[in-house]
């Protein structure tokens, strides 16, 4: 059985990224008998930013801990080239400190190594749609992270910028449902539209407000109450 990308068609491509051979190796092995392509792996740092951009994965299995450059900017950089991206955080740390700074780099997800390879493969799945996948007991962590951040003070706005963009009541109500946590498959169900048309909303929105990843989407959600209507 194939795993398919969100449109239907591709089988999913993967990277992964660890410093240790065996581990990066099986883990690579596991996807691809699992339906996965995987696209390309990497040891350091350095290598997984040169070899994601070669190689255009639509997620990106990353240890943290690498050599040369650590795993938070390798996220960081992979995803301002590239904002459809997915990352994955695949560590063997569950500190609490590692997992906010890995969702700030714009990571989609956070899993433990202790994982299963079942959880792993369905984890990839999820993330390559676009639902925020995380270990048990660290979600709840991450949403009050995300409204933390929203209480900060915003950064002053540049007056020599244009208007806020306006967006459409389809994509307002799309970032209201992102805000309150629904997945994207839960928010098409609840709308009656596509996958796709989620995503493409999705994508659109964050053009508009020129926003990087699902975090800065919520938020950008939280700091305006959408969160709670």
């Amino acid at each position: 059985m194939t795993d398919t990308a969100p449109d239907g068609r591709d089988p999913i491509k993967v990277m992964v990224v660890d410093d240790h051979p065996m581990w990066r190796d099986a883990v690579a092995r596991d996807l691809a008998e699992s339906g996965f392509e995987v696209v390309a792996t990497a040891g350091d740092g350095d290598q997984a930013v040169r070899r994601a951009a070669a190689a255009v994965p639509d997620v990106l299995v990353l240890d943290l801990n690498l050599p040369g450059k650590p795993g938070v900017q390798v996220c960081k950089e992979v995803v301002a080239a590239n904002p459809a991206l997915r990352v994955l955080v695949l560590s063997a740390s569950g500190e609490h400190a590692d997992v906010l700074e890995a969702v700030k780099s714009g990571a989609t997800g956070y899993l433990l190594k202790s994982a299963s390879p079942e959880e792993l493969q369905d984890a990839v799945r999820r993330t390559a749609a676009g639902d925020p996948v995380f270990t048990p007991g660290l979600a709840g962590l991450v949403l009050g992270e995300y409204r933390r951040l929203a209480s900060e003070p915003a950064p002053a706005p540049d007056t020599g910028a244009p208007d806020a963009p306006r967006l459409t009541d389809r994509e307002t109500e799309v970032l209201r449902l992102v805000a309150k946590g629904l997945s994207y498959k839960q928010i098409a169900e609840r709308l009656v539209i596509s996958h796709r048309t989620v995503q493409n909303h999705v994508q659109n929105t964050l053009g508009k407000l020129q926003l990087h990843n699902r975090v800065e989407l919520v938020r950008y959600a939280i700091e305006r109450g959408l969160d709670d209507e």
